[in-house]
């Protein structure tokens, strides 16, 4: 693909006249993105795996439930919190290379354990490279991405999740599929599947984590982490290659003025001058609200959720698996439009879709409609989420941040995405006995509707800014 010119649409957008070599900028993106194909897989694959490793190591009660499907998640947080300190110190380009060097040992791991304890021990350490992938592959996007193109290059590595979701999904329904619809605990545990299928749905991982690596190794250092640690020569020529000579210049230029400030405090005690706290609480509130918005629940417990509606073994795995290729379809949408319709208005669409869409899903479950209903109207909160807030919120979380900050800003708002994802995750099985499916659909709805809220009273429109143009409307 030859470069192509890019009209100017504001002064704080591209450089008018630039050609961006959009060959090179999808392959870097994509290089990175792959990480985040990974963070999809191992996220979604234990949800199939739940009905064969549960019986193997005799989990039968809903507090062990939680914390088998919810330990990946203490691994998630320390990534977080550390992934800003580390890829300040090391840069992005080297810590996503760990990140898959620990997805292809932990998914090994995992699948060769032969204890409850091991079994935990490896998802920590494979949520360790969730972590570190959830924050790095956005952020690493963003600071090598154009202006106009950066919307679409941050919402592929939402895509590039939602492959893995679908790889993870078609793997266990594979692998599941020749199980018998009303098999008991013992027929699951002494079958194939109960004793190696399930090692298998993890193990693989350890293919594409290897390939990840080799691809980052190809890809370069950030240009604006270069630019921050002084190699102002290395930086330019990065810029050089995806825009071109002016490109650079004008850039590079930009990127100077927003680090030429006085460095005497550390990266945290930073966070907390007054100039940062809009972004800060954004970033904040945007993160929880994607996890508390309640889908992840579909995905990691299937098993529950299409169970309530009557489904049986069998008939789950198939219809995860369709909920899967809905959520891909809904993502190429939104790499579409994010870029034409803006990150706001999508967030809004998002956040009132979803909250009339688990109003009617609890009332399925509370006036007992069962099947095709139940899948439909599950498939189409999907797709509002797939389109809306599964990338958009990435999107925003790269954009919103001050260079200076942007790594532990971004590690900050993540450890709080994961933190609610493990009070989600961890409470599910709990509430789901207490309350049932349809107060918890509710109560979701409830959630997703103060998330409106905060979308219309707080969010910026960024699309067809640069990221120091958008740092300069935070002042």
């Amino acid at each position: 693909m030859m470069p192509v010119s890019v009209a100017s649409s504001s002064p704080n957008s591209v450089v008018p006249g630039s050609r961006f070599n959009q060959m090179y900028v999808w392959g870097i993106s994509l290089a990175a993105a792959m990480g985040a194909l990974l963070f999809g897989y191992d996220w979604v694959v234990i949800g199939g795996a739940k009905p064969f490793y549960e019986p193997y190591f005799g989990i039968d009660s809903p507090a062990l439930q939680g914390w088998a499907m919810s330990c990946a998640l203490v691994g998630c947080l320390l990534g977080s919190v550390a992934s800003g300190l580390l890829s300040d110190r090391f840069g992005r380009k080297r810590m996503l290379i760990v990140a898959g060097f620990t997805f292809a040992v932990s998914s090994l791991g995992t699948g060769l354990a032969h204890s409850f304890l091991q079994f935990v021990v490896w998802r920590i350490a494979g949520g360790l490279s969730i972590g570190l992938v959830s924050i790095l592959s956005p952020m690493y996007i963003a600071e090598v991405a154009p202006a106009e193109l950066r919307g679409k290059l941050v919402a592929t590595n939402q895509l590039a999740i939602v492959i893995g979701i679908v790889l993870a999904q078609g793997t266990n329904w594979l692998i599941g599929k020749p199980l018998a619809a009303n098999a008991t605990w013992i027929e699951i545990r002494q079958s194939w599947d109960g004793q190696l299928g399930w090692r298998w749905m993890f193990a693989v991982t350890a293919i594409p984590a290897c390939l990840f690596v080799v691809a980052m190794f190809l890809a370069p250092e950030s240009p604006r982490w270069l630019a921050k640690k002084g190699l102002r020569e290395r930086s330019e020529r990065i810029l050089a290659r995806i825009g071109g000579e002016a490109y650079s210049r004008r850039v590079f230029a930009e990127i100077e003025q927003t680090l030429d400030q006085p460095q005497d405090k550390s990266r945290a005690i930073e966070l907390l001058d007054r100039r940062y706290t809009r972004p800060l609480l954004l970033g904040i509130g945007l993160a929880v609200l994607q996890q508390w918005c309640g889908i992840n629940v579909i995905f990691n417990y299937a098993q529950e959720v299409f169970s309530a509606a009557g489904y049986q073994l069998s008939s789950m795995l198939f219809n995860i698996l369709v909920t899967g290729l809905v959520m891909l379809v809904f993502t190429i949408v939104a790499i579409v439009t994010v870029d034409r319709l803006g990150r706001r208005m999508l967030m809004l669409l998002g956040c009132g879709g979803l909250a009339v869409l688990y109003v009617l899903v609890g009332a399925a479950y509370q006036f007992h409609v069962h099947g095709i209903a139940i899948l439909l109207l599950i498939a189409a909160a999907i797709a509002c989420y797939s389109m809306t807030l599964a990338p958009v919120t990435w999107v925003l979380l790269s954009e919103i941040f001050p260079n200076r900050i942007r790594s532990s800003g971004m590690s900050v708002a993540t450890t709080f995405l994961w933190s609610a994802c493990f009070v989600l995750t961890y409470t599910f099985p709990i509430l789901n006995q207490r309350l049932g499916a349809a107060r918890i659909f509710w109560l979701y709805a409830a959630i997703c509707m103060g998330g409106f809220v905060m979308v219309s009273l707080w969010a910026p429109e960024t699309k067809g800014q640069t990221l120091e143009a958008i740092e300069a409307s935070w002042k």
